[in-house]
């Protein structure tokens, strides 16, 4: 996922007086970040997750008790998009920065590297960082 993803508040909003608004990213935040966000959508937009289908003016339903987040568009425009759907070249052919194109996993599976799965290895104290 994106090393940090800093989603200001657009100029025109805050000088209407809003203060907080929803951000959806399939990044992470820094502690310096502040406001009413969801981070790490997976799979990540550049992997063909959900945030890729996502165009400007859809509604986005956020139910926090219920743990859900829908797009409000229909399953027949979503299915077009999805066809439609180009992956990004990568800008890395080789080194670190392929090897965790190719081989780091999404969020929702522990963003780990793929030929550890089912490794041992030392536990990670809650205190780590």
């Amino acid at each position: 996922m994106p090393e940090i993803g800093n989603f200001v508040l657009p100029t025109v909003l805050l000088e209407r007086g809003v203060t907080d608004m929803v951000r959806i990213s399939d990044a992470r935040m820094s502690g310096t970040g502040f406001g009413t966000v969801v981070l790490h959508v997976a799979p990540e937009a550049v992997a063909g997750g959900p945030l890729a289908l996502v165009r400007t003016g859809d509604l986005i339903a956020l139910d926090v008790p219920a743990r859900s987040l829908t797009v409000e568009v229909s399953d027949e425009e979503l299915a077009r998009r999805r066809a439609e759907w180009v992956p990004p070249a990568s800008p890395h052919r080789r080194g670190y920065a392929q090897l965790y194109v190719d081989h780091v996993m999404q969020a929702d599976r522990g963003a780990d590297l793929d030929f550890l799965v089912g490794s041992t290895g030392a536990a990670v104290p809650r205190h780590n960082h």
